[in-house]
């Protein structure tokens, strides 16, 4: 899996990715899309791209070889060493697969080692139960709920905080780069043990 910065270049392989999802419910909680057509989701692209803050990156599957989704820092704040992973949409392809894990590991692990941020935020939409159990999986602790905090869509949103702070994150880090290992997966391509099988006692 890679992860490349967001570009115009990439906004034909979303489109195309974006077409599983016929029904548009991977927008839900999004505070954009569904696209009417290709040129709506190019001009979307180019204008997230352009950011600096949230800043964008598209991820490639190693397996397919073609861009079936789109992550996000955001949120930075340097003053305080805290920063958010968000703005996360995968297709349906993306969805659920050990790419999509690797893709939101290899942003933590650069928010966190690399860039030494000591706080690391998820927060989503309190109504997104995918959403809440992949901050559980990836090991980021709950903290509570603001109410009536967004309104997305025309619609009241209440948002669930949750984060890894940096003396929670080698045990995290060892966690999800223990499953990802290839020796965790067999040659259907299942993993041996599930993320959530793996207690953080019993890494570090």
């Amino acid at each position: 899996m890679t992860l490349e910065p967001l570009a115009v270049r990439h906004a034909a392989e979303l489109w195309d990715a974006a077409q599983a999802d016929a029904g548009g419910e991977g927008w839900d909680y999004m505070g954009y899309g569904p696209f009417a057509d290709a040129a709506a989701m190019q001009r979307h692209v180019a204008a997230f791209a352009s950011q600096h803050d949230p800043m964008a990156w598209a991820i490639r599957p190693h397996s397919s070889g073609a861009v079936a989704g789109w992550l996000t820092l955001m949120e930075m704040q340097p003053a305080n060493a805290a920063i958010e992973l968000g703005h996360i949409w995968f297709s349906p392809r993306l969805q659920r697969t050990r790419a999509a894990t690797e893709a939101m590991f290899l942003l933590m692990r650069h928010a966190m080692d690399d860039l030494g941020y000591r706080r690391l935020v998820w927060k989503c939409n309190a109504l997104n139960a995918p959403s809440r159990r992949a901050a559980t999986r990836l090991g980021f602790v709950y903290e509570g709920e603001l109410r009536a905090h967004l309104v997305v869509k025309g619609r009241r949103r209440d948002t669930s905080f949750y984060s890894i702070l940096a003396d929670e994150w080698p045990a995290r880090r060892d966690r999800i780069a223990a499953w990802l290992d290839d020796g965790n997966w067999d040659h259907q391509a299942r993993p041996r043990r599930s993320l959530s099988e793996a207690p953080l006692a019993d890494v570090g």
